[in-house]
């Protein structure tokens, strides 16, 4: 599996941005966040698609 493909738990997600495991789930609660996927019951985020999500949002931050 490439990196690009490469899924991260909610668990990872929230270590990789410095973040409690709850603000990831109120995030997907309120649309907000990186787009995750919904296998059986867990929730997975494909790595490439965090990262478009936060070069998204820091682009917004410099207007």
């Amino acid at each position: 599996m490439n990196k690009d493909s490469e899924y991260l738990t909610v668990e990872q997600l929230a270590s990789t941005l410095q973040v409690p495991k709850g603000t990831i789930y109120a995030w997907r609660y309120k649309g907000y966040g990186p787009h995750g996927v919904s296998i059986g019951r867990f929730v997975r985020y494909r790595r490439s698609e965090v990262e478009r999500w936060i070069n998204e949002i820091s682009t917004e931050n410099k207007h």
